[in-house]
């Protein structure tokens, strides 16, 4: 009889010590488009992982790209930035290198690959933050498609479930995105983000090189037929006193307007109202705007509206005039209902101003001044003499900076940055560059970059991940110009066609510890009201962890420049990676408190997605861990998927 007693209690202990069960009670869904859909909110209403367990996640599986590098005499170093889709009970993702891949979404099983063989050559940092997926009529021949922009300028499509390519789409599965460019230098022109879905057309921007003439490729978007890659239309984004380059002028052998704006950043849509959003960037050659440019700045570091159908200007909304500091619009703009009526788009930029937009007419929601900027002493150069700044949300970057607010983590770092902030020209934000070489904060990586913000449409409350990153740049005369390497950054932009080349780096304390000569925190996290436009909470994101000399950086939370993008869940959860210390975290929404965080093989620098396949399975997690060789992080190749512990 004493046996059983002892028994019973341990089975009763054994009970009340078990681990919880996972509910499976909750919603399923994909997440078919990197931004989840069109409208790029990064927001999923799964709710199995949520703040009271997310303590128990626990990695379910890791897949290895194999594509990364430290870069050589071909390409540089590579950055893993892909956001996988989750549709068609399948996973699909990209490499740095272009090979497509599919996955089985709960083992990470591969089911195919497909590898267009890119030519790599001269690309600065190789890297795909994704593919898109298109879905036709049942019983046609490649119903279910994915698409992919290439570093080598072609738009590819493949049959979704077997990863052939699909024969009737362009020249046996590709279109060749030169055709109407006109004379291209090594790597000038290529796409990075994967094109827009809408409808039956693929919509597609570029990245074009910064800084290196005046006369360089068009950054016209297109549209193509979704199942023959038919060019459908084209913009040109001239301004109005000029007549732009149609599609049929392109297929009659003319060439696109050359220097103007690009969008090598997401392009966002509304179905309903039948709009494509595009975040354009500025005109070559980014940091000169005098008569050589012309007036081609009309549509630069805007938001513009195009019908989806024909390419036509609905509106524009100009974040910068005459922008001469490479604050182009990096994020995807976001679609929201401001207040729950009116249909709005975020506007979130470099500077850390945000702007939020009525989504069919381009107004401010919020007001929006034009206050006085610094002018420019460059002989033949025009900056504006007034620039834009948001009332709400308040701009989230500093816009000032004093002598006594240079920070340095030692006297002699202290002494060395004060040093150099008064060898600059610096008299607040919009400080245009000089010849005596001129301070740049918020600095041209942004503020905020293309991971742009996460929007909760329940609880109306956007996420920004911020940083924390000052640059200088310098006028040079182009008879001074000796060595005209650079990256996308930092170094020399030649600026063909100018009379200046500029020169550019960071605002940082000496090489190699190269520290920000500005206080911490140097990464920030942020929630914002969407109704009333006024700060939630804010706090830092990261540490100095793989920052700082034995193993004490995590100790330090001073935040880190990051890049990437957050979610948001139904669950209360806010997930991100992006910053330099390899955690990937959540936070709760609505307090801002950090609830979880795990170490990652390399830093996360890219937007996590989350899925739930049916209501037999688990809710997953994933976010791509491989690095970002520009900016100092070592490059690797890890996809990595998160469960609850059973």
């Amino acid at each position: 009889m004493r046996k059983l007693v002892f028994a019973s209690a341990a089975a009763l202990a054994l009970i009340g010590c078990s681990k919880p069960t996972v509910d499976f009670s909750g919603p399923t869904a994909d997440w078919p488009a990197v931004g989840q859909n069109n409208s790029g909110q990064r927001y999923s209403a799964l709710t199995q992982i949520n703040r009271d367990n997310v303590s128990r996640l626990k990695p379910a599986w890791t897949y290895h790209l194999k594509d990364f590098s430290s870069g050589g005499d071909t390409h540089g170093a590579t950055a893993l930035q892909v956001t996988p889709l989750v549709v068609n009970q399948s996973m699909y993702l990209c490499s740095p290198f272009n090979r497509v891949i599919s996955l089985d979404p709960e083992s990470g099983e591969e089911n195919w690959v497909h590898d267009p063989e890119v030519d790599l050559t001269g690309v600065y940092a190789p890297a795909c933050r994704g593919v898109s997926y298109w879905e036709g009529q049942p019983a046609e021949q490649c119903q279910k498609r994915i698409y992919l922009g290439t570093l080598d300028a072609r738009l590819i499509a493949l049959d979704a479930d077997t990863g052939k390519p699909c024969e009737d789409f362009g020249d046996t599965g590709a279109v060749d995105l030169t055709q109407g460019l006109g004379d291209l230098t090594t790597a000038e022109y290529y796409l990075t983000s994967p094109p827009l879905v809408m409808g039956d057309k693929v919509i597609t921007g570029a990245y074009v090189q910064d800084g290196q003439r005046v006369d360089a490729p068009s950054g016209a978007i297109r549209a193509f037929d979704a199942r023959s890659g038919e060019l459908l239309w084209a913009w040109d984004p001239v301004p109005p006193t000029q007549t732009p380059v149609t599609a049929a002028d392109i297929k009659q052998g003319k060439t696109l307007t050359r220097g103007t704006p690009n969008a090598w950043g997401l392009l966002s849509g509304d179905e309903a109202r039948n709009l494509v959003f595009v975040p354009t960037g500025n005109p070559s050659p980014d940091h000169y705007a005098g008569e050589e440019r012309g007036d081609l700045d009309y549509y630069g570091s805007s938001v513009v509206a195009l019908h989806a159908d024909t390419g036509k200007l609905a509106w524009n909304f100009q974040t910068v005039h005459h922008d001469v500091w490479d604050y182009d619009m990096a994020a995807q703009p976001v679609a929201f209902d401001f207040r729950g009526q009116t249909p709005a788009v975020i506007a979130a930029t470099k500077m850390g101003h945000i702007f939020l937009l009525n989504r069919e007419t381009g107004e401010p929601l919020f007001p929006v001044e034009e206050r006085p900027v610094p002018q420019t002493d460059v002989p033949g150069e025009y900056t504006s003499k007034t620039q834009p700044f948001p009332v709400k949300p308040k701009p989230l970057h500093p816009t000032s900076l004093s002598e006594d607010e240079i920070w340095g983590i030692t006297p002699w770092d202290k002494q060395y940055c004060r040093e150099f902030f008064n060898s600059l020209r610096y008299e607040g934000i919009f400080t245009p560059p000089s010849f005596q070489g001129t301070l740049a904060y918020p600095g041209l990586g942004g503020g905020i970059n293309w991971g742009s913000v996460s929007v909760d449409p329940v609880k109306q409350r956007m996420v920004v991940n911020l940083q924390i990153a000052p640059f200088t740049m310098k006028v040079v005369p182009q008879d001074e110009v000796s060595d005209v390497s650079g990256g996308d950054l930092v170094g020399l932009a030649p600026q063909r066609g100018t009379p200046y080349a500029v020169t550019r780096s960071v605002f940082a304390t000496e090489w190699p510890d190269m520290k920000p000569c500005v206080e911490p925190p140097w990464g920030k996290l942020l929630s914002i009201d969407l109704n009333s436009g006024e700060i939630v909470w804010e706090r830092e994101l990261g540490n100095l962890n793989k920052l700082a000399p034995l193993g004490l950086g995590k100790f330090f939370p001073w935040g880190t420049p990051n890049t990437g993008g957050s979610i948001q869940t139904a669950g209360g959860l806010i997930f991100i990676g992006a910053t330099l210390d390899h955690y990937f975290r959540a936070f709760d929404s609505d307090s801002g408190e950090l609830l979880w965080e795990q170490e990652m093989p390399y830093a996360a620098h890219a937007t996590p997605m989350t899925y739930r396949l049916n209501n037999d399975s688990k809710q997953y997690l994933v976010i791509a861990a491989g690095g970002h060789g520009p900016l100092g992080s070592a490059p690797g190749d890890a996809l990595v998927a998160f469960a609850l512990e059973d």
